[in-house]
């Protein structure tokens, strides 16, 4: 059996994402969306409000009175909160775990992909782009293909490493090169195999800029320069971190400049116990 079809039998085998997830964000990112619309959605899905109203009604968020319903968390709560709730509830699992290839420690992947995540609304909200919740989700999936390529990166990784050092590939270029693709292209297979939206595998696929003419899609810009911001401060940085290159057009296409990263990276401190307390609640 070659790498591919034993990676096409491991995608097999991964537990997809709730279609209840799909659902919501068709309709979540629509201007004309409403909080009655959403709650209809996650309400006939019983494994998700129980675990909505669960997480809802825990001390992290001090409601008065216990949401009762999925109506009472999103009119409480909000629309923004409830769903994200409902993505990260969707991630955990698969991104919690360690990735030994990349030199990720149990739950590291799932404490960047959730920052990533934060971060690319952050920056999708600044420039009021619009379907920011398809952002978010992009950005906390757009490593699933490591879960997936792991083992393969583990078994390759001297003669990945040499490529980096030697051969000055990045460690993307050098995956692909050694194994025949990359976790990017993998992450675009799963998503597709999982029929989320064409927008949704682009997000994922490009999220490295591996085509450089993915840099005028400024969704694709954001979910990528979220990713470099994450590695800037530190956060998801295992075995392959430090072995991308930056592309300054992504700033350019955002209209972004040092400051503007910089003043990311302060409001993303500030929240940065939030983000601890709501990986430990989720």
């Amino acid at each position: 059996m070659s790498a591919i079809q034993e990676l096409v039998r491991d995608i097999k085998n991964l537990k997809p994402i709730p279609p209840v997830v799909h659902q919501i964000l068709e309709v979540v990112d629509r201007p004309d969306s409403s909080m009655a619309e959403v709650a209809n959605i996650i309400q006939y899905d019983p494994a998700v409000t129980a675990s909505v109203l669960r997480t809802c009604n825990s001390a992290y968020f001090g409601l008065k009175h216990p949401a009762e319903s999925v109506q009472d968390a999103v009119t409480l709560l909000g629309i923004d909160q409830v769903v994200q709730i409902v993505l990260m509830k969707s991630g955990v699992k698969l991104l919690s775990g360690k990735q030994e290839g990349y030199g990720l420690h149990e739950g590291a992947m799932w404490k960047y992909s959730v920052s990533s995540a934060l971060i690319a609304k952050q920056i999708a909200k600044r420039l009021s782009l619009n379907n920011k919740n398809t952002i978010y989700t992009a950005a906390l999936l757009k490593d699933i293909g490591k879960t997936v390529l792991d083992r393969f990166v583990l078994d390759s990784f001297e003669k990945i490493s040499t490529l980096v050092v030697d051969g000055g590939l990045s460690f993307r270029e050098a995956e692909k090169k050694i194994i025949g693709v990359d976790h990017a292209e993998l992450g675009g297979m799963i998503a597709k195999m999982w029929k989320f939206s064409p927008r949704m595998v682009k997000l994922i696929r490009h999220h490295h800029l591996s085509d450089i003419s993915m840099v005028s899609d400024k969704e694709v810009a954001t979910v990528y320069l979220a990713d470099c911001i994450c590695m800037m401060i530190g956060i998801g940085v295992g075995s392959d971190g430090l072995a991308y290159r930056f592309n300054a057009e992504a700033m350019k296409a955002l209209g972004m400049d040092a400051d503007d990263i910089s003043r990311v990276i302060a409001l993303f401190a500030v929240n940065m116990q939030e983000v601890e307390n709501l990986l430990n609640l989720i």
